[in-house]
Order: C-alpha cells, then sequence, then structure tokens
C-alpha cells in the first residue's frame, strides 16, 4: 500500500507492528492448548471432532501481485483470525454440551452465533427435559 499520502497512518502501523507481531506466540500457545483439550475432552464426551481446516485457510500468499511482507501478513491474519474461530467454535460446542442455555436479553450484549438453538433463559422445563435425562452431566443445576 502506498502511504506517501499519508504518513501519520504509517507511523501509526509502525508503532503497531509490534503489538500485532508479539501476539503470535500466545496464539501458539494458546493453539497447542486448545487443541489438547479438543482432542481429549471431545473425545471423552463422544462429540465430533471440529475440523481444523474449514477454519483455517492460508491461501492469500499465493496471489502474485502481493509483496513478500504482504503475503507474511496475509498469512498471519489467515491463521489468527482462522485459528480463533475454530476456538470459538470448539469451547461452543463444549458450552452447547454442558449447558446450552441462553443468557439473558441485554441490548448491549452480542449474542454468540452458537447460542442460537440453545435454551431461552428461565426455560426451566426446557432444561429439564434437556438436561436431567443425562448421567454424566456434573453441573449442579439446582
Amino acid at each position: 500500500m502506498d502511504f506517501k499520502n499519508f504518513p501519520e497512518r504509517e507511523f501509526r502501523q509502525d508503532i503497531s507492528i509490534p503489538i500485532i507481531w508479539g501476539m503470535i506466540l500466545p496464539f501458539f500457545i494458546f493453539d497447542i492448548s486448545i487443541e489438547i483439550y479438543h482432542q481429549t475432552c471431545f473425545r471423552l464426551y463422544k462429540l465430533p471432532l471440529v475440523k481444523r481446516s474449514k477454519y483455517i485457510k492460508i491461501d492469500r500468499h499465493k496471489l502474485e501481485y502481493l509483496s513478500f511482507p504482504d503475503k507474511i501478513r496475509c498469512a498471519y491474519c489467515g491463521y489468527a483470525n482462522g485459528f480463533l474461530a475454530y476456538a470459538v467454535k470448539i469451547v461452543g460446542d463444549t458450552e452447547k454440551y454442558w449447558c446450552g442455555i441462553k443468557h439473558e436479553k441485554d441490548a448491549e450484549f452480542a449474542e454468540q452465533a452458537h447460542h442460537h438453538d440453545f435454551l431461552k433463559y428461565g426455560d426451566r422445563d426446557g432444561f429439564e427435559r434437556r438436561f436431567k435425562s443425562k448421567k454424566n452431566n456434573q453441573c449442579d443445576r439446582t
């Protein structure tokens, strides 16, 4: 991108680079941790494993018109955004397994997409029908 006409933007980007790239190590640590969790707990719960390749796609580096630094940045964003979507899917499936209850209505709260099929907040009868029959559920539901 040509920043000759926007020098203040280039300066702001330069300041942010260490912060953005500093996240790569926490992402990798989180990635390893979530994968151990996913592979262990989903097998114990007999939940279908989440397909990683459905969420993480790194392909923009193949575009010939991108510079080498652009390709690196595109690979980073493809990994980071895809991995976070993958992690949300894993944690969302876990939430559905254990509880599956929507939060109380709140205009300021952005309900997650995976909450769509959850029980309505305060639906005690629905909750008891869905979860009380599960012998493997250890949540205190009194």
